[in-house]
């Protein structure tokens, strides 16, 4: 952690409170000058710091702006979240994600974006990514399980992310397996899940998250308009992008250990209460083939079953799923 990383924790921890120069020396393991120093940088980035004299100093308020020092200051996870890099515009999070992740980077790290000007969904699909809006991030997990089991962490993603939207926006939300968050019948996330492997072992995964958080309606394309939604639009009330991102961490956190401790069993659960597709009539669209039916579950493994106009039982593994007027 560095000395603004520092700083930042030591504000977020007493709020409201002035903090002496001593005491913030004392605590980043530097000099008063180079608190000031750093102080003058969170200034300049947008935060903004009251100093007074014998008193010391105190945050007022934060930019709406994802950074680094902002999301680790106030994270109490302990892996998910506390390695963060941080850019302004990139081509994509995903890219990015998978170099630091070949170089080493630690198990839950993030890499976050204010903007990508070629973000991806499933598929090759292109994700519309507009600047300061959106949560555009990318975590590297590197879970110790069979890579059979991997479609799993998809599904305990979007539980997460399902779990944190409905914490900190109070909005009713869905999951369309396997990887979209819908409110209302629109999309507000997708999840893009993606392997690194050797023939017996997982080495990484790069998992992908787009939200769209306070994007107007505006600001989608015309032909989004009417498939696409925000957490902004859906509540009324503006998100707080660092806040949720901490949450997000905390919930996942505690999902993921839970599964590598005791499996799926649990997450299978927390999906299937939330989900937009269990009793659906839907067709089903695989490269091979097509069928139609009703989704009737999860299987133990987290495959989709789709039962037919006949009453077979069909497992789908991989595949896009449409709604159909039968439901």
């Amino acid at each position: 952690m560095n000395i603004k990383q520092e700083i930042l924790k030591a504000f977020h921890a007493n709020p409201g409170r002035f903090i002496s120069g001593e005491e913030l020396s004392q605590t980043c393991g530097c000099s008063r000058t180079a608190v000031w120093k750093h102080i003058e940088e969170l200034r300049q980035e947008g935060y903004e710091v009251e100093a007074v004299r014998k008193a010391g100093y105190r945050l007022l308020a934060a930019p709406d702006r994802l950074s680094a020092e902002a999301v680790i200051a106030g994270l109490d996870t302990k892996r998910i979240g506390q390695h963060v890099l941080a850019y302004d515009t990139v081509v994509s999070t995903q890219l990015l994600a998978h170099e630091a992740a070949a170089k080493g980077m630690p198990e839950g790290t993030l890499v976050i974006a204010e903007q990508q000007t070629g973000g991806k969904g499933r598929l090759g699909r292109a994700w519309h990514s507009p600047k300061g809006t959106g949560i555009w991030m990318s975590m590297i997990v590197r879970p110790v399980i069979p890579i059979p089991k991997t479609p799993q962490m998809t599904l305990l993603t979007a539980v997460a992310v399902a779990k944190t939207m409905q914490q900190e926006t109070g909005v009713d939300v869905k999951i369309k397996w396997p990887n979209d968050i819908f409110i209302g019948g629109k999309k507000v996330c997708g999840v893009l899940t993606e392997l690194n492997a050797e023939a017996d072992r997982v080495n990484y995964l790069v998992i992908g998250i787009g939200i769209n958080a306070n994007t107007a309606a505006a600001d989608f394309p015309e032909e989004l308009r009417d498939i696409a939604t925000s957490l902004a639009i859906e509540s009324g009330t503006t998100v707080d992008r660092v806040r949720f991102i901490q949450q997000f961490c905390r919930i996942f956190e505690a999902e993921y250990d839970h599964y590598l401790r005791h499996g799926f069993d649990r997450i299978k659960t927390e999906w299937e209460a939330c989900s937009y597709t269990i009793g659906r009539w839907v067709t089903v669209k695989t490269i091979h083939s097509e069928l139609e039916g009703r989704a009737v579950g999860l299987d133990e493994e987290g495959v989709l079953i789709i039962e037919d106009a006949a009453g077979a039982r069909h497992k789908v593994y991989s595949a896009d799923v449409n709604y159909g007027a039968n439901e």
